[in-house]
């Protein structure tokens, strides 16, 4: 950074803290010493130490159910949202008819927002279930598959456009040089396209297990939760806490603050791992 750039520098980067400060840092500071206390609002706050933490994994607030409920929808979606965006984006990488049509299409669901996402899939999937006798609430199942159609439907479009950045970004060169040494379809796909995409990967990975875990929206309007609270993920369930049972405002919040942990050590792993594939490759 030359003198010029140094001497502004401050000027530039001081309204993006004042926000990161304002919006993130204080509430998050203030959100983890509120886990330690009993509370209503922020001014009548009574330090109680680890109890919150306690009756958030003792009591039956359903956060052990949410978590692996949680955690199940996510290995599938991860794994689904990402082989079909990834295939998507290697047939409209091709020289076929009408593939920006195809790439405009498919990336339109992620613009809707996620609660009306939710009621547009409640009435269609519930229109398919009443030939039966049934509803999305009926049985656990179709509230976690009704999830994992959503999730796709709306992020694969996303993905997709990742991927296809990435591979378009693969030279021309090594694609041919593979042809002329008689590589077929199968081995240029594992030892030349999957690992030159591995940034894209590595990004895919991060946006999906992150929006999978953080879902809400989404869960709200779908199910809400039903039958029983068994289709209630973590997101949902700590807002349930908080806002839904009197006293358990801290609870709340110290399923909060777990809640962020283990999103972000899974999150630094898959970081971790896919990156150190990206550097092998």
């Amino acid at each position: 950074m030359n003198i010029s750039a140094k001497k502004y520098f401050p000027i530039f980067v001081l309204p993006t803290l004042i926000a990161f400060l304002i919006s993130f840092a204080v509430p998050f500071i203030m959100g983890l010493a509120l886990s330690f206390t009993q509370f209503t609002t922020v001014t009548d706050a009574t330090f109680v130490g680890f109890d919150n933490y306690i009756k958030a994994f003792s009591e039956d607030t359903g956060f052990l159910s949410s978590l692996w409920f949680t955690v199940k929808f996510s290995l599938i979606s991860v794994l689904s949202i990402n082989v079909i965006a990834f295939s998507l984006a290697l047939l409209l990488t091709r020289s076929l008819p009408g593939t920006n049509i195809f790439r405009t299409v498919f990336f339109m669901p992620n613009l809707i927002g996620g609660i009306v996402l939710g009621y547009i899939w409640q009435v269609i999937i519930n229109g398919i279930l009443y030939n039966f006798q049934y509803s999305i609430t009926s049985n656990e199942s179709f509230g976690f598959w009704g999830l994992i159609i959503l999730m796709n439907w709306q992020m694969i479009g996303y993905m997709m456009i990742i991927y296809i950045a990435g591979i378009q970004n693969i030279p021309t060169d090594i694609t041919e040089a593979a042809k002329v040494d008689g590589a077929n379809s199968f081995t240029t796909l594992f030892k030349i396209i999957i690992p030159s995409v591995m940034p894209s990967i590595t990004i895919c990975l991060f946006l999906t297990i992150t929006n999978s875990f953080k879902l809400f929206d989404q869960n709200l309007s779908l199910t809400a939760g039903a039958p029983s609270g068994r289709t209630e993920m973590l997101a949902l369930n700590i807002y349930n806490t908080f806002y839904g049972r009197v006293g358990y405002e801290g609870v709340g919040q110290a399923k909060a603050v777990v809640f962020f942990i283990i999103v972000a050590l899974i999150s630094l792993i898959q970081l971790n791992i896919t990156r150190r594939k990206e550097v092998e490759s």
